[in-house]
């Protein structure tokens, strides 16, 4: 597949960028070294079924119901012998419960008549499941099976194209761009990095350009807010003001960054 760059990068060679790329990933890696997938999961399976969910909702609130949804059908025999109305009732509050319904049934249907009921590990085998694209197959490649992959959502494709990677808004094609920049094993990190950045600096309305990492390294600068102070108020998570405790405690324990991401989340009103 042709790559598709930005025309302000068009002067830029292949080499640059790929420095310039590889830049802004390490400052990201040192901005955010408790980077990690942010819906909660134990196996492949609830990893498949917690990104189906995940569609036009959010990971906190996907992570609210997928603790009770695995309580409930902790595999996909489970999960497939399942009473529509009872997968709607829990399902509801992550939005288009009936046809997200559906999509669970028929995926935990397939893994267990096709694949003895385990999430097959190979990419070509995943996108033929119900509900999972190659956004969601990578993701569980990447985060289950060690496997890497670049996982393009509504944020990496966003910043891709702010840091002049790609021109594309098609998933598939900012994907190869990016891949082309990065070493295999750097693809499913620089995923987690990527997306954090852009949830918690990199807004789309208004991108926190003053507080930015790597800010000195992108074209799209001057996009945001460019005051620092302003800036800052910005920041969202673990970045936001008054969150410093919470932030110390990730940069301390990275191993531990996702079970401390629970329990913050667990504090919330």
């Amino acid at each position: 597949m042709a790559t598709s760059r930005t025309a302000g990068a068009a002067a830029e060679s292949l080499l640059a960028l790929k420095r310039r790329a590889r830049r802004i990933d390490r400052a990201l890696a040192e901005k955010y070294p408790y980077a990690h997938a942010e819906l909660d999961f134990r196996n492949p399976f609830e990893l498949v079924v917690a990104t189906v969910l995940s569609a036009q909702t959010t990971d906190v609130l996907v992570n609210q119901v997928t603790k009770i949804l695995f309580a409930k059908y902790p595999d996909a025999r489970a999960m497939s012998e399942a009473e529509p109305a009872d997968l709607e009732a829990i399902l509801q509050p992550t939005g288009f419960f009936r046809a997200k319904t559906k999509n669970v049934l028929a995926l935990s249907n397939r893994l267990v008549d096709e694949y003895n009921g385990e999430v097959p590990g190979r990419l070509e085998e995943l996108v033929t499941l119900p509900g999972v694209g190659r956004k969601t197959a990578n993701v569980v490649l990447g985060n289950a099976f060690g496997v890497p992959g670049i996982t393009v959502d509504t944020h990496f494709g966003r910043l891709a194209r702010r840091f002049g990677w790609t021109q594309s808004e098609d998933p598939v094609q900012v994907e190869y761009d990016v891949a082309e920049l990065f070493e295999p094993r750097d693809w499913t990190m620089l995923s987690h990095r990527v997306v954090f950045h852009g949830r918690r600096v990199c807004h789309s309305r208004k991108p926190a350009c003053g507080a930015c990492p790597v800010a000195n390294w992108c074209p799209s600068y001057g996009l945001g807010e460019t005051d620092p102070v302003k800036a800052a108020k910005l920041l969202k998570y673990e970045l936001a003001p008054g969150n410093e405790a919470l932030l110390e405690q990730l940069l301390a324990e990275t191993h531990r960054a996702a079970e401390i991401r629970m329990e913050s989340q667990r504090r919330l009103p």
